[in-house]
C-alpha cells in the first residue's frame, strides 16, 4: 500500500488591534485557556506549530505551520478556531492558507513515466 504524503499548511494570520491591546498576561492566558484545547483535541491527527513574523514581514504577524495526513481532521480544527475569539472578536485576521505536499512532482513524474510505459 502506499504511503500517505503529509499535507502542509500554513496558515498565515496578522494580529488585530483587539489582540495586541490585551495585556501579555490574557494573551497568554488566551493561549492556554482557548487555543491550546483546540490544538489538543486534534493532536494526534495534526501537528500545529506556531511562528511569530511580525520582525520581518508587514502583513503577516504570526502564522501556523500545520501538518497532517488527515485533512478531515485540520478542517475541525479550523472549524473550532472560527468558533473561537480568533475569527469571532476578532484576534487574528487570517491572510491567506497556503496548502502543499514534500516534492509532489517526483511521485507525478514516476505516475507518468509508469502510465507510458503501459501504453507501449
Amino acid at each position: 500500500m502506499e504511503k500517505k504524503k503529509p499535507y502542509t499548511i500554513l496558515l498565515l494570520m496578522n494580529a488585530t488591534p483587539q489582540w495586541l491591546s490585551l495585556t501579555r498576561e490574557q494573551r497568554s492566558d488566551f493561549l492556554e485557556d482557548q487555543l491550546m484545547p483546540i490544538f489538543e483535541k486534534v493532536a494526534k491527527t495534526v501537528n500545529v506549530r506556531m511562528f511569530d513574523s511580525e520582525y520581518f514581514h508587514s502583513k503577516v504577524s504570526d502564522f501556523l505551520l500545520v501538518t497532517t495526513d488527515e485533512l478531515h481532521d485540520y478542517k475541525l480544527m479550523m472549524e473550532m478556531l472560527r468558533d473561537s475569539k480568533v475569527y469571532g472578536v476578532p484576534y487574528f485576521q487570517i491572510t491567506d492558507i497556503i496548502v502543499g505536499q514534500e516534492n509532489m512532482f517526483k511521485d507525478f513524474n514516476e505516475e507518468l513515466k509508469n502510465k507510458s510505459n503501459e501504453n507501449h
